[in-house]
């Protein structure tokens, strides 16, 4: 199963989005449930590199994706839009698809001090 997590920090702005697994839908380069997911979550990161300007960081490797948004740029409109409209595309995806698609909702959680930031799941 393909797990999809989008992260809110704790003012609820998007602070990313992270997909990890596979669909098992079908065969590898035959999966269209893999693809559907895929071209929504790598659109949705070139968006918010290219057309809101967001600072972001993404790294992508076999099955998995994330992209993290710099703190600075995650209470724009336009990122908000970009991600909201990713997160909606997910959860249509996700309700068709619900053995193959599983779409979670998180908060990143900052402990005083520390510059690192925790992943907890709602």
């Amino acid at each position: 199963m393909l797990e999809v997590t989008f992260y809110r920090d704790d003012d609820g702005r998007f602070a990313g989005f992270c997909a990890y697994g596979h669909t098992d839908f079908a065969e590898h380069g035959e999966d269209i449930v893999c693809a559907a997911v895929s071209a929504v979550l790598q659109a949705a990161a070139l968006g918010l590199a290219e057309c809101a300007q967001a600072r972001v960081e993404s790294k992508q490797a076999s099955g998995d994706l994330e992209c993290t948004l710099h703190e600075e740029d995650r209470g724009r409109e336009s990122v908000a839009a970009i991600v909201s409209t990713a997160e909606l595309a997910i959860a249509q995806i996700a309700r068709r698809f619900p053995k193959h698609v599983h779409l979670k909702g998180a908060r990143l959680q900052r402990s005083v001090g520390d510059p690192t930031s925790q992943r907890v799941s709602l």
